[in-house]
Parts: C-alpha cells; sequence; structure tokens
C-alpha cells in the first residue's frame, strides 16, 4: 500500500510574531517542517511526503528538509491560503504517485504527532473508511454566545471532539471535495462533509498539539522537543 502525506507549509505565522514561515521555525534546533516530515517518514507508514512551501522559498524549503531522501520528500510552491496549496500537492500527488492508496494532509504546525496516530489514521482508511480525522474529547465547558457576547446556551461538550491532524483519505473522495470547494476551508475533513461524504474518527493525542502561538512554542520547547519522533537517525 502507498501513502502519501501533503503538508502544506506556506503560512507566514503571523500569530507566532517569530517573521518567518511558521513552518520555519525551530524548536530545540530542528524546524517545526523538519520534525513534521521526519515524524511522518519515522511512522513507517507513509512513503512519499509533498510540501507546499511559500512560493518565494521554496529553495529555501529544500534547503531545509536536505536530510531527506529526495525520492521521498518534494516540494511544491504553495498558494494564498491552506486550501490552494493542499490544492496544489494535491494536484502533483495525481501525477507523480497515481497509484497512491491514502493520502494524509498533515499540519507541520503539528510537528510532534505521534507515530501511533499516524499509523491509526491510514489503517483507518485502509480498513474502508473514506474519510478519517484524530480526536480528543473537548474539556473545557463551551458555551454559545450572542453577537453581543451574551451567553444563549450552555453546549454539551460530549458530543464534541476537537480536531487535529494528519487527515486521511481515499484519493479519490478528497480529489472530489477539493473539486467541489468553492472556498477556503481550515479543515480538509470539512470539505468531505461538505459533498455529503463520511467521516470517522480516531483517537488523538495531547502531542499532537498546533504549534500557533508563542505560548504554544514555549510548551515545545520546555516539555516535546526531548521526544525522539523524527530525529535522524
Amino acid at each position: 500500500m502507498t501513502v502519501v502525506a501533503l503538508v502544506p507549509a506556506a503560512g507566514r505565522g503571523v500569530r507566532l510574531g517569530a517573521g518567518m514561515p511558521k513552518a520555519l521555525v525551530q524548536v530545540a534546533g530542528r524546524s517545526l517542517l523538519v520534525r513534521a516530515v521526519g515524524g511522518l517518514l519515522a511512522s513507517g507508514r507513509v512513503h512519499h511526503v509533498i510540501v507546499a512551501a511559500p512560493p518565494d522559498q521554496v529553495d529555501v524549503v529544500e534547503r531545509e528538509l536536505g536530510e531527506f531522501d529526495a525520492a521521498a520528500v518534494h516540494v511544491v510552491a504553495g498558494g494564498a491560503d491552506r486550501t490552494e496549496s493542499v490544492r496544489l500537492a494535491l494536484a502533483v500527488t495525481e501525477r507523480a504517485v497515481p497509484d497512491a492508496d491514502v493520502v494524509l494532509v498533515h499540519d507541520a504546525a503539528r510537528a510532534f504527532t505521534p507515530p501511533d496516530v499516524i499509523g491509526d489514521v491510514v489503517d483507518a482508511v485502509l480498513a474502508g473508511a473514506p474519510a478519517v480525522i484524530p480526536v480528543l474529547p473537548v474539556a473545557d465547558t463551551i458555551k454559545q454566545v450572542d453577537q453581543d457576547g451574551a451567553v444563549t446556551a450552555t453546549v454539551d461538550r460530549s458530543l464534541l471532539r476537537s480536531v487535529q491532524t494528519p487527515q486521511g483519505f481515499r484519493p479519490d473522495v478528497l480529489r472530489a471535495a477539493y473539486a467541489a470547494a468553492g472556498d477556503a476551508a481550515t479543515d480538509d475533513a470539512g470539505l468531505v462533509e461538505r459533498v455529503g461524504g463520511d467521516v470517522r474518527t480516531v483517537p488523538g493525542h495531547p502531542n499532537a498539539l498546533k504549534i500557533t502561538t508563542a505560548f504554544d512554542l514555549a510548551v515545545a520547547e520546555s516539555v516535546l522537543a526531548a521526544e525522539p519522533i523524527g530525529e535522524p537517525r
């Protein structure tokens, strides 16, 4: 079975305030992108990784990923938003790996995703699920408010889940969802939902947090960077 992972990494990372693309921000001497790509390959379940880089920094990203096998990791120019970046990487997949059985979409900012989560997503797709997302229960109480900020309801959190990546898809399902997508989306499975597709879940992991703010980065540096995931052998 052939598994391809798409990594949209063209974001500018404004909320992180690092003055560079978020994917290139370093944690303990290695960039989020290198750690994310390394984690995918180290899982033993991913055969090809296609990274969508900022269009003006494709060469920079290629150098950043130089430690990996060039036959396994490819860099393409990304788009103006995440959806367009995934669309462009998906088009490359159709040409370069037409026999892919599973396509994953993974955030570079979730650089510490454990290999078991990656494997569980892949296995669920191979078992017949058209789309799969790793999720965690919501721990906080959730309030619904109106436009003025007044609380209108307390939401039953037992039925809520926070979503992580990698999200996994049968290639035809993801292509159909993107063919029908009319605007940007932050969640690939959400595009599948829009066209009436079935999305299943597997357990996520706290280490797969998305590094978005300076606080998240501090957590990663103090807690997660000690993990061996994605380290070069």
